[in-house]
């Protein structure tokens, strides 16, 4: 009887513990008006009484160190397709053409002076699928493939999450393309020509040997 009673008295002093804190910031909020002016320095000792943020206006901070939307910088992508790979739900599509030696100067180098040496028309990541996971990150040789700032951003139309950062439009692309497959099928019949060049000539068939003679005896002779 006791062990009942004394669960009915702790329930009654949780219950008034809990309502003390909540009118105490709801007495403390009608004091505070306004933006609350939230601050990383000082979001964690905001005084009491801020229930509601007033969003859009106000928004609160994201450390730096945050995994949130990713970016690539394009510039700086070799295409090696790392990131690709390691990407655990393949939220990462990247499509590569080979850079021919007389465009390296156009295709470029990276900002450490590593010469680029493929195209990167498709370079897409759906944000949607992304899992902020960080994998691609680390495994970029160059770092171009970042997680930003960016925590809060939304659309009315899914397909807008499919960021693009690819580096030649279609039309660039199909001539890349097509300069690429030229200089392949060309390298392509030089060595098949070279090897025709070298090839030994073909050695003359061995001549017949005379078949032996029969003996007398076994073909019945005198």
């Amino acid at each position: 009887m006791s062990e009942y009673f004394s669960n009915i008295k702790n329930g009654a002093v949780t219950i008034a513990t809990g309502m003390g804190i909540t009118l105490k910031h709801f007495f403390n909020a009608i004091h505070r008006k306004g933006d609350a002016g939230v601050a990383e320095k000082d979001y964690f000792s905001q005084v009491d009484g801020l229930c509601t943020l007033q969003y859009p206006r106000e928004a609160i901070p994201t450390p730096k160190i945050g995994r949130y939307r990713l970016y690539n910088d394009i510039n700086d992508c070799i295409g090696c397709g790392q990131c690709v790979r390691a990407c655990p739900i393949s939220c990462i599509t990247m499509e590569t053409i080979k850079t021919l030696p007389e465009d390296f100067a156009e295709c470029g180098k990276t900002s450490d002076g590593q010469q680029k040496k493929f195209w990167i028309p498709v370079f897409d990541i759906d944000v949607a699928k992304c899992m902020t996971c960080g994998i691609c990150t680390t495994v970029c040789p160059t770092e171009c493939l970042v997680h930003t700032e960016v925590s809060d951003f939304s659309e009315f139309d899914r397909s807008n999450f499919l960021y693009h950062f690819g580096n030649l439009s279609r039309d660039e692309a199909e001539e890349k393309k097509r300069k690429a497959a030229e200089a392949a099928a060309k390298a392509a019949a030089e060595k098949k020509a070279a090897a025709e060049r070298g090839a030994p000539a073909a050695k003359p068939a061995p001549a017949a040997k005379p078949a032996p003679a029969g003996n007398p005896e076994e073909n019945g002779g005198e």
